[in-house]
């Protein structure tokens, strides 16, 4: 048998426990089930289940409502001038740069 270490974790209570009782009603303990999410995870040299995001589908409604609530947050805002839009937008871009890297 192999050399066995012990694997600490914090999680939150409530989701331990009703991740927990899945796994009885699968007739496993929590510790068993990790052993085999490790083992699958090896096998498949890399997570055992699809990690991807979910498709984000926007309405024109939702951009619609998004833009008036913005432009009712940007009513009491200062001008800005020309100057400062650029730096804005240089600050963003530069970001957006480091962020590709």
């Amino acid at each position: 048998m192999a050399e066995q270490v012990l694997i600490q974790f914090r999680a939150d209570k409530a989701l331990k426990k009703d991740v927990a009782e899945i796994y009885e009603q699968l007739g496993m303990d929590l510790p068993t089930a990790f052993r085999m999410f490790m083992k699958k995870s090896k096998m498949v040299r890399g997570l055992p289940f699809d990690a991807v995001l979910p498709d984000v589908t926007t309405s024109r409604e939702d951009f619609r409502k998004a833009f008036y609530d913005l432009r009712e947050e940007a009513i009491d805002l200062q001008d800005m001038s020309l100057d400062e839009i650029n730096d804005e937008i240089s600050v963003v871009r530069e970001k957006s740069k480091r962020g590709k890297r």
